[in-house]
């Protein structure tokens, strides 16, 4: 394809981004960096990609955000292109199999029960609905000689906390779950107690495993209060972020640096920033 002809111009924005990936992956004459990229080197892009997603959303930014996901659409067609020169799928195939998972997992919009009871359904109802779609879904693609897991899908790629929380969400619907977040709380004490009592055996593994607990029951926590602890835990970091910038600057400003000032100093300082946001 002539990259400067009319008819490429012309041509949808898609066909157009997929034409330039094919020929960037082109063995004659394509990018060397291109060529040289599979599976495996793309995918810490793809999830970069996303995470640039999140946070220009985060931050309302709408421009950055159209670039964020032209970005992220690129990751997409990065990986069909790849799956194409292999015979295992191309772009085409991909947008069909979430088209036909979209109808399938929306009954009460495509379905041919379509009634009026259908169209009121609430969210809790659809998104319970949505699991239960999703559950035999993987039952359905589940083989081999161990017994399918309401545990099973949950990708081991996800960020730990995210993992977490969609381990406990998934166990929640079989009923093993806490009643309520006061529990969680004594659980939580529970697990710092055990850490604490490992930290006397200077034993890594012990104590990264106890920590690890700890992490887990606070997931817990934030899942019952129905908080993101990914988005609380952002929170924390700009917020001392912003904090310890107002120490640098404060000592800055008084001809010093951090490196000489005392812990004493610096967390005055802390006090005094905390002060400031109130």
């Amino acid at each position: 394809m002539m990259f400067d002809d009319p008819a490429f111009r012309d041509s949808r924005p898609i066909d157009r981004l997929l034409a330039v990936m094919a020929r960037l992956r082109d063995a004659n004459g394509g990018c060397p960096w291109d060529l040289a990229q599979d599976f495996k080197t793309i995918a810490p892009y793809t999830i970069e990609e996303a995470y640039e997603v999140s946070d220009a959303i985060e931050r309302e930014d709408m421009d950055g955000l159209k670039d964020e996901l032209g970005d992220l659409l690129l990751q997409v067609v990065f990986h069909a292109r790849m799956g194409e020169e292999i015979g295992a799928f191309d772009f085409d195939a991909v947008a069909e199999t979430i088209v036909a998972k979209m109808l399938r997992r929306h009954p009460h919009v495509f379905g041919s029960a379509h009634t009026d009871s259908n169209r009121s359904a609430t969210q809790a109802a659809v998104n319970d609905n949505w699991e239960s779609i999703k559950a035999a879904e993987r039952a359905e693609k589940h083989s081999g000689d161990q017994p399918s897991s309401v545990l099973d899908g949950v990708a081991r790629a996800l960020p730990a906390l995210a993992r977490a929380e969609k381990l406990q969400r998934r166990a929640s619907r079989v009923g093993f779950d806490w009643g309520a977040p006061e529990p969680i709380l004594d659980k939580i004490a529970e697990e710092i107690g055990e850490l604490g009592a490992e930290l006397a055996t200077a034993d890594k593994a012990k104590i990264t495993d106890e920590l690890g607990d700890v992490l887990f029951a606070v997931v817990n926590l934030a899942r019952h209060l129905e908080i993101d602890p990914e988005v609380a835990l952002r929170g924390t970091n700009a917020k001392f972020e912003r904090r310890f910038k107002y120490i640098e600057r404060m000592l800055l400003e008084d001809g010093r640096s951090p490196e000489g000032s005392s812990l004493g100093e610096m967390d005055a300082l802390w006090h005094d920033a905390k002060m400031t946001e109130r």
